[in-house]
Formats: C-alpha cells, sequence, structure tokens
C-alpha cells in the first residue's frame, strides 16, 4: 500500500467553537473545510489535523504535541487563555495537559535536552 498522507482527527460537539480553538493553537486558519462538519489543517509540524462534528464522541480524543521549551508553551498558552496542568517530569522529558472546549486531552510533551539511553 502506497500512503500519501495521514490526518489524526478529534471530534468536537460545536464546530465554531472548536475552529476559534485550534486556529488559536495552531497560530493559523484551517487549511480548508472539504465538507460539512469537517475542518482541516495540513503540515502542522509535519502533522495533518482533522476536526469534525461527532457531538456523541466528542471530548473522548488524544493528541501529542512536542515543544522545545515546556515553560514557554505554558506561557504561551496562558496568554491565549488556555491553562495547563499536571506537569510532570519523567525520564524521558516533561510533560503537562491541557483540554479543548470539549474535553479532548492535549499533552504537551518537552524532550529531555540530551538524548535518552538505557
Amino acid at each position: 500500500m502506497q500512503i500519501q498522507a495521514i490526518y489524526a482527527a478529534l471530534a468536537t460537539a460545536n464546530m465554531d467553537r472548536a475552529e476559534q480553538f485550534y486556529t488559536q493553537l495552531f497560530e493559523r486558519r484551517p487549511d480548508d473545510h472539504p465538507m460539512d462538519g469537517l475542518i482541516q489543517w495540513r503540515g502542522v509540524a509535519g502533522a495533518n489535523i482533522q476536526i469534525f462534528h461527532d457531538q456523541e464522541h466528542a471530548g473522548s480524543g488524544r493528541m501529542t504535541v512536542v515543544v522545545p521549551k515546556m515553560d514557554q508553551a505554558r506561557r504561551w498558552l496562558e496568554e491565549i487563555g488556555v491553562s495547563t496542568a499536571g506537569e510532570k517530569q519523567g525520564d524521558y522529558g516533561k510533560i503537562a495537559q491541557v483540554t479543548d472546549p470539549d474535553g479532548n486531552l492535549i499533552t504537551l510533551a518537552e524532550p529531555p535536552s540530551r538524548p535518552f539511553h538505557t
């Protein structure tokens, strides 16, 4: 099978609210609205993201966003009104979490400054 692209998808109960949130998070408008109930961003740090209307499953999605500096990411999120929680330091960097307006969990991950060796 030849694969041309992969899209991660998150469900939302409110398309307008989700579009506003992800437009702020990705710092750009969606690339397109291919059909009713679907918006998408292409090439967000190499990933493609779709937000689709599905009230029944809204809030059950998960996404990880790798950031170079957790403290900078947290400050920027606070500036746009998004609070982070649960910052933890592990063997492989730091994580913190935010939720979108539907409750989908977004984990921010900061890799260690040095490579992890076992």
